[in-house]
């Protein structure tokens, strides 16, 4: 049996006497894209802080590549090749948004990798077209729209050059044009290419996302939470008509 390329295993952690994570288990593979979801309060930006060692699990363990990284520093986490964005965009709003992204380009692992150092300016523009947002480089960030300052989240979280990248609500606050622009700047990165220097082999995925009808358009699979528990994994089509998952979101809007 071969071992998994991302793996949450048993995974546990309470705030005084409620479990927001609730022996949680799911795994990731190298090419997939994962949605997920939950009503609100399933616990799905705390298990998004347990990956990225924000927070520290009571029980449980998180793997990558067969690695056990649940004690690791966050700084680390990402050094391994995790990066995430969230819910609440924080650039340096002061400066210019190639400047944002130019920060994480200095990352110990991307420094290890080589010449391209020397052009950090270079790289980050390649990230900022990657997001669909180099016509803004020189753009205070304090100027951005919602949009793009989450495509600015999707390029610093790029510029770190993760194996796995976690997105926290990338389709909050857009409009439906602003949604289709980071949909595709998703799907891109998800694949892989060349963009000027930079080069990626492609994402592993996981979006947490409210927005349903438009996530369940580019995931391979959904893990959905509710109470702190997983209730249901399966393909988009499988989840959408999943009694459990139906009942979860009785009363709430979904979409």
């Amino acid at each position: 049996m071969s071992t998994p390329f991302f793996e949450v295993k048993n995974l546990t952690k309470s705030f005084g006497g409620l479990k927001a994570i609730d022996d949680v288990s799911f795994e990731v593979a190298r090419d997939e894209m994962i949605g997920l979801i939950g009503p609100n309060g399933a616990g799905k930006t705390t298990m998004v802080r347990l990956i990225m060692s924000i927070l520290r699990p009571d029980s449980g363990s998180i793997s990558l590549r067969g690695k056990d990284i649940t004690n690791m520093r966050t700084w680390d986490v990402v050094r391994e090749g995790i990066a995430g964005t969230f819910q609440t965009t924080r650039p340096f709003r002061r400066l210019p948004i190639i400047a944002n992204v130019m920060v994480p380009c200095l990352g110990p692992r991307t420094s290890r990798r080589g010449e391209w150092v020397k052009k950090v300016e270079a790289r980050a523009m390649d990230a900022l077209e990657f997001a669909g947002i180099s016509d803004l480089a020189m753009e205070p960030a304090s100027r951005l729209s919602q949009g793009d300052l989450k495509r600015l989240e999707v390029a610093r979280a790029i510029a770190t050059e993760p194996e796995l990248l976690i997105l926290d609500e990338p389709f909050g606050g857009l409009t439906p044009t602003e949604t289709e622009l980071m949909a595709k700047s998703v799907r891109r990165l998800h694949k892989g290419g060349r963009f000027g220097r930079l080069h990626s082999e492609g994402a592993a995925m996981i979006i947490i996302e409210h927005k349903l009808s438009e996530l369940m358009k580019i995931v391979d699979r959904v893990v959905v939470m509710d109470f702190g528990k997983v209730i249901a994994v399966g393909t988009p089509d499988e989840i959408i008509n999943n009694e459990l998952v139906i009942e979860a979101y009785i009363g709430k809007e979904v979409g």
